[in-house]
C-alpha cells in the first residue's frame, strides 16, 4: 500500500515476479545476478552460514544514482537489538508478500489500469493515505463475492524466507504482529499459514451489506489512515510492555514506526521493491531474509 503516498520515493522492483500462482505458494529465490531496469546486482557469501549476504547496487536509474547502501552490515548495537527484542512486527505488501494486495484486487476485478492511472495521479502530491484508499476502492467496489473468489484463484505469495525466519522467532520466544494497509480478508489466510494469531494483526476492514455488496472500509482501524502504522506499534509496545521492537518493512509508513514509544529498530526489507529514500535512512537493510535468520542464531 506504500505507493498510496508521496514521499519523494522512486521504487525499484528488485524481485522478477511470475504472473503464474499456486495456493500459498513460497516463492524460490530468485536470479539477482540479473539486470533489473539497469541495475547489476551481485550476491556477497551467498551459501556462507553465519554470513550476511548484502547486495552491491551500482547503477543510474532515470536520474537517480543508485550506490552501494552502507547499513546493510548491521552494528553490534543494532545486532543486539534485533537478537534480544521482544516483538517484531511486519509489513505485508511487499514484504511478507511478493504483491501489493489492492493493486492485485484491482486487476482481478477489471480495474487495474484505472486504479494505476489514479496512483500515478495521486503520486504527483502528498495525499492523505484514507483519501487515496478511498479514491481507490470507489474505482472498482469490489463484492464479498469478488473478493472470496479472488483469493482463491490468485492467492497471496509469501516472500521467500518468511515462514522459516517467523518460525525462527517463534521458537527464539518473539511475538510477531503483522501490520498492514491492506485488508484483513485477505491478510487472514497468510496470518493462519504463517501461525500468526488473529488478535496480532493490525490492518484494514472491508464492510459489505447483507446482499455481499461493497460498503466501504472500516474507518476506526489505525492502518486505515496516515500515521496509522506508528500508532499501531506505538499501541502494541505500550500495552505489552515490551522492551525492545523491531518493524520490518519496505516502506515510508513503515520507516515512521522508528518513533519514541514505538520500534526501537527499523529493518528495511527491499527483497521485492527497493525504495531508496527509505533504505537508506534504516537501522539495517536487507535483501534476503536468510540474513535475520541467521543473525538469530
Amino acid at each position: 500500500m506504500e505507493g498510496l503516498v508521496s514521499y519523494g520515493i522512486n521504487p525499484i522492483r528488485v524481485t522478477p515476479i511470475s504472473k503464474q500462482r499456486s495456493c500459498f505458494l513460497v516463492q524460490s529465490e530468485p536470479n539477482l545476478t540479473k539486470s533489473v531496469r539497469g541495475i547489476q546486482i551481485g550476491i556477497v557469501n551467498k551459501n556462507k552460514k553465519k554470513q550476511f549476504s548484502p547486495l552491491i547496487m551500482a547503477a543510474a536509474v532515470g536520474n537517480t544514482q543508485v550506490g552501494h547502501f552502507e547499513n546493510t552490515l548491521p552494528s553490534k548495537e543494532i545486532l543486539e537489538l534485533w537478537k534480544n527484542g521482544d516483538a517484531v512486527c511486519f509489513d505485508v505488501d511487499s514484504t511478507v508478500c511478493l504483491d501489493e494486495g489492492i493493486d492485485e484486487l484491482a486487476e482481478f476485478c477489471g480495474a487495474g489500469k484505472a486504479v494505476a492511472e489514479w496512483t500515478a495521479r495521486a503520486m504527483g502530491g502528498s495525499v492523505p493515505f484514507e483519501e487515496a484508499l478511498s479514491a481507490r476502492l470507489s474505482l472498482f467496489n469490489p463484492s464479498l463475492s469478488q473478493v472470496q473468489n479472488f483469493l482463491e484463484q490468485r492467492p497471496p505469495r509469501l516472500s521467500p524466507g518468511i515462514h522459516e525466519l517467523i518460525q525462527k522467532l517463534k521458537a527464539n520466544g518473539k511475538h510477531v504482529y503483522l501490520i498492514s494497509g491492506g485488508f484483513r480478508q485477505m491478510i487472514n489466510p497468510v496470518a493462519s499459514i504463517l501461525g500468526i494469531p488473529k488478535e496480532n494483526i493490525f490492518a484494514n476492514q472491508l464492510l459489505f451489506g447483507s446482499s455481499g455488496q461493497f460498503l466501504g472500509f472500516d474507518e476506526n482501524e489505525h492502518t486505515s489512515r496516515s500515521g496509522g502504522k506508528a500508532t499501531a506499534v506505538q499501541q502494541i509496545k505500550k500495552n505489552h510492555g515490551y522492551k525492545a521492537l523491531t518493524m520490518i518493512g519496505d516502506g515510508a509508513t513503515d520507516f515512521e514506526a522508528r518513533r519514541p514509544g514505538g520500534a526501537d529498530l527499523f529493518v528495511c526489507y527491499a527483497g521485492v521493491v527497493l525504495r531508496q529514500a527509505v533504505a537508506a535512512k534504516a537501522d539495517w537493510l536487507v535483501f534476503n531474509f536468510q540474513d535475520l535468520i541467521n543473525s538469530l542464531g
